[in-house]
């Protein structure tokens, strides 16, 4: 199996990933919008079933005023999807993609590393 970190071109991972100088500042902000706690707190709250912003809030301890601030950054990188279902709006993780980085992610944290 290839290593991704690897490319033919220069050694340069860029490249092997298929991703542009454009494709890493959006990766980079894609990152720095995971960076928040209130905003991954939403998105881990998110993973199992859709979520209305008055749940969310509630559940998370956070004003819907933030929760709807939050979901707005998360819907602009696509990381959340929404459905309006009468008068409420629910959202939930925006696909698979989003759902194991997040996993995998939980899990790689919660690893016994030794004496790292």
């Amino acid at each position: 199996m290839s290593d991704p970190t690897t490319s033919d071109d220069h050694g340069n991972p860029e490249h092997s990933l298929g991703l542009s100088s454009h494709g890493v500042t959006i990766l980079a902000e894609t990152f720095r919008l995971l960076g928040d706690p209130s905003r991954l707190r939403i998105l881990l709250y998110c993973l199992k079933s859709p979520r209305s912003v008055g749940d969310i809030a509630k559940s998370l301890d956070l004003s819907q005023t933030l929760v709807s601030h939050h979901l707005r950054l998360l819907r602009g990188a696509r990381l959340v999807r929404s459905e309006r279902q009468a008068k409420q709006i629910f959202y939930e993780v925006a696909d698979a993609h989003v759902s194991t980085m997040l996993i995998d992610m939980a899990s790689h944290i919660g690893e016994d590393h030794g004496d790292d």
